[in-house]
């Protein structure tokens, strides 16, 4: 791709992440008029959402459990996870890089293929970003987005709805949690942590079928983002631990069930969707979700009057949760 920009080391270096990428102006969405090379992306589209998200090496990555190319596919699925939580389509991602000079330019290479192919996997394509030089460590923030004209946002769960979530929870946990304790992970853990998948035509399809009440992804852990959906709703979320999908990575990680739950719950790094729906919805779309997508559609709890999230009991009533998700700022970096 010829982009025109002028002479210098960091425009080299722009010119050179946009060359291997698959971002091309002949493979630009139709909805982009101006893309790479000129001082904004400029897009046709009706009801704009937008999301930001960073990876910091040390917090959301380490280069001795990823290549650099699964860094950057980690870093832009992550992103465009935030559009499948309001069922956006992608019309584009913008990236900015703080790299340290060791990484100039192979490394930085590889990590921006990563973050492009994710991009080029949900349909769209990165449109332009920054770059600037730091002494470490390697800074990614990637910009996405897209277009929702109907989007589901975190507060309309009323009492009564149930409470629904895609795939297996705890996979990437596991993984992290593996490593931590200098054991290689689960290869299919260590894929769901490397390659997450944003479940964007996942959220579309439910949106046009179902009467989605709140919708959320599960980036830090389904006790933290269930959370934030019971407080914007203004709610109680009732959780049932034996009805929680984990991922059978868990299980092989000789935990006891408390740790298990905690770990399926609270480890994060899922990028699930976590949507309230009213009873009996939802039901008569899981097997024709599943058929198409090739993950399941699990009811995990139910909303009730009140606020905050407990877990039922089994001999009946409910248990305050003593824990939450990842939290940047009460949570070790691992």
């Amino acid at each position: 791709m010829n982009t025109p920009l002028g002479a210098g080391a960091e425009f080299d270096l722009i010119r050179a992440i946009l060359a291997r990428s698959r971002a091309s102006r002949s493979h630009l969405p139709p909805q982009v008029l101006a893309g790479p090379g000129d001082d904004c992306a400029v897009l046709h589209v009706g009801r704009l959402a937008v999301s930001v998200d960073m990876a910091v090496e040390g917090v959301h990555f380490r280069r001795d459990w990823l290549t650099p190319e699964e860094i950057g596919y980690r870093t832009g699925a992550a992103a465009l996870s935030d559009l499948a939580a309001v069922a956006a389509t992608p019309r584009g991602m913008l990236v900015a890089a703080a790299v340290p000079d060791a990484d100039r330019p192979g490394f930085i290479l590889h990590v921006m293929a990563g973050v492009h192919a994710a991009a080029a996997d949900a349909g769209t394509a990165v449109l332009g970003g920054d770059l600037a030089r730091t002494a470490g460590p390697l800074v990614l923030d990637a910009v996405v987005l897209g277009e929702a004209e109907r989007p589901v946002l975190r507060r309309g769960a009323v009492a009564g709805d149930h409470l629904w979530v895609t795939g297996c929870l705890g996979g990437a946990a596991a993984a992290v949690y593996a490593w931590n304790r200098q054991s290689e992970p689960d290869p299919a853990a260590r894929q769901l942590f490397a390659h997450p998948t944003p479940r964007l035509a996942e959220a579309q399809w439910l949106a046009g079928r179902v009467d989605l009440h709140a919708l959320i992804d599960i980036s830090d852990g389904l006790a933290g983002d269930a959370g934030h959906l019971a407080a914007a709703s203004g709610v109680h979320i009732v959780l049932d631990p034996g009805a929680l999908p984990g991922h059978p990575a868990v299980a092989g990680l000789g935990l006891d069930t408390e740790q298990a739950v905690r770990l399926v719950l609270g480890g994060g790094d899922d990028y699930e969707l976590c949507f309230a729906a009213a009873p009996g919805s939802v039901a008569p779309l899981v097997a024709e979700f599943a058929a198409k997508f090739g993950v399941e559609l699990t009811c995990v709890g139910r909303v009730t009057a009140g606020e905050g999230v407990a877990l039922e009991q089994p001999g009946g009533g409910e248990r305050a949760l003593d824990f939450r998700g990842f939290d940047h700022f009460q949570t070790p970096a691992s």
